[in-house]
């Protein structure tokens, strides 16, 4: 068993083509794990292996590896960058320790790259900084520093610096120790020299030491102080201390540089993982949660004394079966146990564990506090459940998905497929939470949602390639919804009569807009007992199931606050189900009276465009209905940050390359609601009318 001193569960991630998963091949390659490297632009690497990564040149499922470097071991987790996949990332960074924060040299700070930081943020996971792809032109390592400043509000803990720029970049001076690393032009790792720093480099080294020791030491003042006032500098394991600790409290982020394609500047990472980032033992534990996810103010303290806790962040279905892949936070298991599934209540005997090796695997007889493993054959579990010791049942701290904004309709070519392809969409969802499927009961069609159309897109390729179901694609659907704009007081009584005891209801209510992102609540000022509180369950039931439908187009109604203030029932008609029918009609005569509105996802947009052509990119976001936010130069161009209706953006990616002949970028994601202009919410509710009549 390895000491849990010496564990580091570490994910990478970045924007797309950052070069994470470059790294990460390094980073094999360094540790002895894989002897050739594959490149990701060959199709080739380590653990981007589903066809659909291969071709695309991107990760999309988050891949975990085992290895050793310097006596620790180290479980990395190569995540997605691509913006559709942010869900990878985040589940991810709920069950790692610390993470290498990859940024490109020259396109710095990219929008993906914020929005995983502040995931990180949110999960509080201590990073180290790795800017990468110093070779290429118009690589710039201050100039990404200064951004993660000025753009993710960042302090990066300068460590090295580089020696040469672009094509001439041959290596990085260690401000620690003041020496320089210079490697060869063989493309080797281990093809290096330790030497002295180039002259012309000396003032600036020293400088940045200095920066580099006052800021390290601001994590202990005694030490701060004596340095200040007295100018000696602290031991070397001082400084290291320090620098561990204002790591893990997230004061500033180690910073390093080099370029892991040409294998230059990856070996002071690996040391900085070992050095700064830190063992599970050293992370706040996890929360345990009640069955309703509020925190007990108990935690699942990481020790292998302690009862068996793990959190299953991932399910994944390969040629061998189905994989849940598990961070085990105390306790041990070994091969036969048997555990329980807090969630569903269930016991499940533990049959195969394996350590993963991207799809390949080694099996292993038992495991322990601070392990990522993979469990084969679990059967009801997904994604965020617990699995804990039957004797001592917990639940820790769920995970929170958002919501899906965009929809297709497919359905199989063939009779053959419709088995074949329940079947393939039952794993699928179970190994992607942000992937949702329903059965739309009127047409019978299947209705797949996701956070974008490349999601979807690559669902429908792995639903062809993967499972072999050929699918009729519809045209793609915006989740649009409804709510009202006018408050308004009604009544409605609920009176049915026909031989024995009939059905009475009467409910006094008020309806009025809720803050936008508020939901639906509900609350009853009923005083003196007119409606009894036994019937307030039934009426705050029958508003919620109507707001499933809403009075326009049939979309879902959001923002809605509903206050039930008096009424009246009858000692023998009255029930729960005569309460919930008055509901019902209430919904149906009031809804149309408060002035209901169509409301649109509205996406963050974040479009990089060549100088020469932003005057069109932005012309056409406007003709999007785009309202543009926020223009930042950059080096290589100018970076467009707009909010744009999710309608407007369908096939977007093409347009954007035919006006910057290929070199334009965007990615989005969902930010609110807003109302739809009159002519737009005119045209939906029209469609969705003649469907409803063609349904018929």
């Amino acid at each position: 068993m390895t000491d849990l001193s010496k564990y580091r569960n570490i994910g990478i991630f970045a924007h797309v083509d950052a070069g994470k998963t470059t790294t990460t091949e390094r980073i094999l390659k360094l540790t002895g794990k894989i002897h050739k490297t594959g490149e990701v632009h060959d199709g080739e690497s380590t653990t981007d292996f589903m066809e659909q990564e291969a071709e695309r040149g991107i990760t999309i499922q988050s891949a975990a590896v085992t290895c050793f470097w310097k006596d620790h071991r180290f479980n990395v987790i190569d995540t997605p960058g691509h913006v559709d996949f942010t869900v990878e990332v985040y589940r991810s960074l709920k069950v790692l320790d610390g993470g290498i924060g990859v940024f490109c040299g020259s396109g710095g700070v990219e929008p993906q790259s914020e929005t995983n930081w502040r995931y990180a943020n949110d999960s509080e996971v201590a990073r180290i900084i790795f800017v990468n792809k110093l070779d290429r032109m118009g690589a710039d390592f201050f100039r990404v520093t200064d951004q993660v400043k000025k753009v993710l509000g960042a302090h990066p803990l300068i460590m090295v610096l580089p020696i040469g720029r672009e094509d001439e970049f041959v290596g990085v001076v260690d401000l620690l120790s003041m020496k320089a690393y210079v490697w060869d032009d063989s493309g080797l790792p281990e093809n290096y020299e330790i030497t002295d720093i180039p002259a012309d480099m000396l003032d600036d080294a020293q400088m940045y030491r200095e920066q580099l020791i006052e800021t390290a030491l601001e994590a202990d003042e005694d030490l701060l102080m004596e340095y200040l006032e007295e100018g000696t500098e602290p031991s070397m394991e001082d400084i290291k201390r320090c620098i561990r600790q204002g790591t893990r409290d997230l004061m500033f982020f180690p910073t390093y540089c080099g370029s892991a394609f040409k294998n230059k500047g990856m070996q002071l990472v690996l040391d900085a993982v070992v050095d700064y980032l830190p063992s599970p033992t050293e992370v706040d534990p996890q929360d345990l949660t009640d069955e309703e996810g509020n925190p007990t103010g108990k935690h699942a303290i990481v020790s292998t004394e302690e009862p068996f806790r793990a959190l299953a962040f991932k399910i994944m279905d390969d040629r061998f079966g189905a994989l849940t892949f598990v961070r085990i936070y105390s306790g041990k298991i070994a091969k036969g146990d048997t555990i329980l599934n807090s969630f569903t209540g269930k016991t499940e005997r533990v049959g195969r564990m394996v350590e993963m090796q991207a799809n390949e695997r080694t099996e292993l007889s038992n495991a322990q506090a601070g392990d990522i493993i993979a469990i084969v054959g679990m059967k009801n579990v997904q994604t965020g459940h617990t699995l804990c010791d039957p004797k001592h049942e917990c639940t820790l701290e769920a995970m929170v998905f958002p919501e899906p904004v965009i929809s297709i309709a497919v359905q199989p070519k063939d009779k053959g497929s419709v088995d074949k392809m329940g079947i393939a969409i039952g794993k699928m969802v179970a190994e992607d939470p942000t992937f949702q499927v329903e059965t739309d009961e009127d047409s019978g069609e299947t209705i797949l949602k996701g956070m974008g159309e490349l999601h979807l897109d690559i669902k429908v390729d792995i639903l062809k390639r993967t499972y072999g179901v050929e699918l009729i694609v519809g045209q793609p659907q915006v989740a649009y919804r409804e709510t009202i704009t006018k408050a308004i007081e009604d009544s409605y009584t609920h009176k049915k009569q026909s031989g024995g005891s009939g059905q009475y209801g009467k409910i006094d209510y008020r309806i009025r807009p809720a803050e936008p992102g508020a939901g639906f609540a509900f609350a009853s000022k009923v005083v003196g007992g007119n409606v009894p509180k036994e019937f307030w369950p039934a009426v705050e039931k029958g508003f919620r199931l109507m707001m499933e439908e809403g009075p326009l187009a049939g979309f879902p109604v959001l923002d809605v606050e509903i206050e039930l203030f008096d009424g009246s029932y009858h000692a023998v008609d009255s029930s729960a189900i005569a309460f919930e029918i008055a509901a019902k009609g209430a919904f149906r005569q009031s809804m149309p009276k408060a002035g209901p509105q169509l409301i649109e996802p509205i996406m963050k947009v974040d479009v990089f465009s060549p100088e020469d052509n932003v005057g069109d990119v932005i012309g056409d976001l406007n003709r999007r209905r785009g309202m543009i936010k926020d223009q930042e130069p950059s080096s290589t161009g100018i970076r467009v940050k707009a909010d744009v209706p999710l309608s407007e953006m369908f096939g977007y990616i093409g347009h954007l390359r035919t006006i910057t002949s290929g070199r334009g970028q965007f990615s989005m994601e969902f930010s609110h609601y807003l109302p739809c202009p009159a002519q737009v919410a005119e045209k939906v509710i029209a469609e969705a009318k003649a469907r409803k009549a063609a349904e018929k």
